[in-house]
């Protein structure tokens, strides 16, 4: 957990420092995967959410956001399990803060 925190002025094990096509297929993966969640969310959200499409795309945005904020504040990202965690736990985040403004805009 060290070597994820530590702080540092090189790139040279960023996550964002990767071939176009690559990161092409990496924004396609997470797209599908999140897709296949938005589907089964969509169920137990209803009319709370944005449909499949809409679910999956603030999924995928809050993935690679919260990997860009953790490489934009110095954090290094080398392995992908880091990325993972990191990438989740923002699209988690980005899917809960959207829905939980719209809920409380609809109740006021």
């Amino acid at each position: 957990m060290a070597k994820l925190l530590a702080a540092g002025k090189g790139n040279a094990d960023m996550i964002w420092n990767v071939d176009a096509g690559w990161l092409f297929m990496a924004v396609a993966t997470v797209g599908g995967i999140s897709y296949m969640l938005a589907l089964l969310l969509e169920s137990s959200i209803g009319r709370e959410g944005f449909g499949p499409f809409g679910n999956a795309a603030l999924i995928t945005a809050g993935f690679f956001l919260a990997i860009y904020a953790a490489n934009h504040q110095g954090i290094r990202i080398g392995e992908l399990k880091h990325a993972l965690m990191i990438g989740l736990g923002g699209s988690f985040l980005l899917l809960l803060f959207v829905l939980a403004v719209r809920g409380v805009w609809a109740r006021l």
